[in-house]
């Protein structure tokens, strides 16, 4: 775990339950320091999700991890590793992309919702074929001036109607 140069992000976290994948680019320093996915505790990403089912958020990866498969949503990120500057999406170089496709062929997955820009770009540059059926969501990065709960809360909602 570097906070510059090459690094390697997590395994994905899921189980053939799961119905959604929330798919970020790759895990922040931060994330990286705690081993699991957004770890850093200014990014909105628990906060919106955990808020939008009305729980609170869990204390720690275990708590986690349970959230996520009782709600049957699976995450991952488009890149496994990179040579990465921080935490910066821009400076993603060299990535080793992660096989999505075999995700979704062992599971019930029916709907990809990109945590922000750079993941909706590369999972439509390296698989074309689910990137047309992937929703772009805005980034819950603490640098995301234009985040917004309501577009996540309506795209969740949305999601899980269609179940």
């Amino acid at each position: 775990m570097k906070e510059h140069g090459r690094a390697v992000g997590f395994e994905a976290e899921y189980d053939k339950e799961s119905r959604i994948l929330i798919l970020g680019s790759f895990p922040s320093v931060k994330s990286r320091r705690v081993e699991f996915y957004y770890g850093n505790g200014q990014n909105r990403f628990w906060r919106t999700v955990c808020g939008f089912f009305g729980e609170e958020i869990p204390e720690d990866t275990a708590g986690k991890k349970e959230f996520l498969h009782r709600r049957h949503i699976a995450l991952w990120d488009v890149v496994m590793a990179c040579d990465i500057v921080g935490s910066s999406d821009a400076s993603i170089l060299n990535e080793e992309i992660a096989d999505i496709p075999a995700l979704l062929n062992q599971t019930g997955i029916r709907k990809v919702l990109c945590n922000g820009s750079k993941a909706y770009e590369l999972l439509c540059l390296h698989f074309p074929e689910i990137g047309v059926r992937a929703i772009k969501l805005p980034s819950t990065s603490p640098a995301n001036p234009r985040f917004s709960s309501a577009v996540w809360a309506e795209t969740l909602a949305a999601c899980l109607n269609q179940e």
